[in-house]
């Protein structure tokens, strides 16, 4: 899955986020192929986070909470915009699921 086109992804996410009884939307779309994307993961208590796969100097992946210090959604929309401004490039995909980030692991960020 690791030269699947970012778009191909972004889809397989979303319709994996449906399968599980969740709702995934795509608030902004970065580069088709090759952009990094940023999740904001909203649990069904409202709690929000994002996440994003970094790569470390060694070349390992792992995921990374931006911002954990902001839990609300209305606060993390900043961030995320600002990000996009400097990244057009970027993808921005919210999910309400609960546990996306097994979903993200199989689709988003599979190696």
């Amino acid at each position: 899955m690791n030269d699947w086109p970012t778009a191909l992804r972004v889809n397989a996410f979303t319709r994996a986020v449906e399968a599980a009884g969740g709702s995934a939307m795509v608030l902004a779309r970065g580069d088709r192929d090759s952009g990094i994307v940023l999740l904001l993961a909203i649990d069904r208590d409202g709690t929000a986070r994002l996440l994003e796969r970094e790569r470390d100097l060694n070349g390992h992946s792992r995921v990374i909470h931006r911002k954990p210090d902001l839990v609300a959604e209305r606060d993390l929309t900043p961030y995320w915009q600002e990000r996009r401004e400097r990244d057009p490039d970027l993808w921005v995909v919210e999910a309400i699921v609960a546990r996306p980030e097994p979903l993200a692991a199989e689709t988003l960020w599979a190696d």
